[in-house]
């Protein structure tokens, strides 16, 4: 776990019959970690189910004051050897920019925003995901990576003080562009 203002409270339910992980932020920021290095030259899809609950509505996600999102995804790779050398492409929830949307993150350069959801698609409901971690990378900061060095889940509402649940099931890395089943 990795805390950036109180702590995001994680936990397993069950929906539907499987098992997936809640995440709900009540003004609090802390992100699920996964440290691993992932060869993407031999699985570079990155798949997985999530939905959330709500938006956060009358944000300026660009700024540092709205850099929150209900879900969010991310993927970290190494690009040095000191702890700040990481660049990351965060996949996230909008709540108030379009599906398809990119942006530097308003804190630093080094990591890239993507909506794959915006403020178009409905909360409540499942959605499934497949990105090509490569081609992100390429497009996002000009480079392609072969590897990254970890994962992360987070819903988080500590710059705006907002409240959001979001649960994600089945992330994972593949070697094919099949989209997840999702529960329900």
């Amino acid at each position: 776990m990795r805390s950036f203002k109180g702590e995001t409270h994680y936990s397993i339910v069950r929906e539907h019959g499987v098992e997936v992980l809640e995440a709900s932020a009540r003004g609090q920021a802390s992100a699920k970690y996964f440290e691993r290095e992932i060869d993407l030259r031999e699985t570079p899809y990155l798949r997985w189910c999530w939905k959330a609950d709500a938006r956060y509505l009358g944000l300026d996600e660009r700024s540092k004051g709205g850099d929150d999102y209900p879900a969010r995804l991310y993927v970290a790779r190494k690009t040095g050897f000191l702890p700040w050398q990481v660049q990351s492409v965060n996949y996230v929830w909008s709540s108030n920019q379009l599906a398809g949307a990119h942006w530097q993150n308003a804190f630093t350069d080094r990591a890239m925003l993507l909506a794959l959801q915006g403020r178009q698609s409905p909360v409540g409901e499942w959605r499934a995901e497949v990105r090509n971690v490569i081609a992100d990378f390429k497009a996002l900061f000009g480079d392609s990576a072969s590897k990254i060095d970890g994962l992360a889940l987070m819903s988080d509402g500590d710059n705006a003080g907002g409240n959001a649940t979001a649960r994600y099931y089945g992330v994972g890395f593949s070697d094919s562009p099949e989209p997840p089943n999702c529960p329900g």
